[in-house]
């Protein structure tokens, strides 16, 4: 398969493209880097990546940003920024990418454990990550073309402990090449309308 792979640079995007790489084509795409850049919140650079790559068998995303910030301090702004990043920009990427992937092909988008097991100053990955998630359930049964869409739901990824350590204690951390395994299961499966859990 062509896939193309939005968040590469990332800790899950490079143990999906660690998974994936051996079986089938990878185009990495990123905001600085790989082979082609993209800027999520941009409609029209996401467009404009799709215009680029051509016809691809599937779509995963491992990116998107989100406020991590104390309740009692958070505003829309600070909201905006989830909601703009990782929930539209990977909406659009699925709203977008309809119209230029191959028949059949597959998004797999990612959310996250805190839509499930909220942390402290973690409100705004929750909403974001629980409406993906609505998102996915609902595009699966009226998605044509043959298309299927998931989504991957990891706990905190273990490579990144060493900033988010404070925030996850008693959690048990999830190693990016574990995670990479639920994308795998999505692309290279039947699913649709799942939600892929990690944890």
């Amino acid at each position: 398969m062509k896939i193309l792979l939005v968040g590469a640079s990332g800790i899950i995007g490079k143990g999906v493209d660690a998974e994936l790489a051996p079986r089938h084509e990878i185009i990495r795409a990123s905001r600085n880097s790989g082979d082609v850049n993209v800027d999520l919140k941009d409609a029209g650079s996401i467009r404009a990546m799709f215009e680029k790559v051509g016809a691809v068998d599937a779509v995963v995303s491992t990116t998107g940003k989100v406020h991590f910030g104390d309740f009692a301090e958070m505003d829309e702004e600070k909201y905006r920024i989830g909601i703009d990043d990782k929930l539209f920009g990977q909406i659009n990427l699925v709203l977008i990418g309809r119209d230029y992937v191959a028949p059949n092909a597959s998004f797999t988008l990612t959310t996250g454990i805190l839509s499930k097991d909220p942390i402290r100053y973690g409100s705004s990955a929750s909403m974001v990550n629980g409406a993906i998630e609505g998102f996915v359930k609902s595009a699966a049964i009226e998605i044509t073309s043959g298309m299927r869409i998931n989504a991957v739901s990891p706990g905190v990824i273990l490579e990144a402990m060493e900033g988010y350590a404070p925030y996850f204690r008693g959690h048990d951390p999830v190693p990016a090449a574990r995670a990479a395994l639920g994308y795998a299961k999505s692309v290279e499966g039947l699913q649709t309308g799942q939600v892929i859990e990690i944890f």
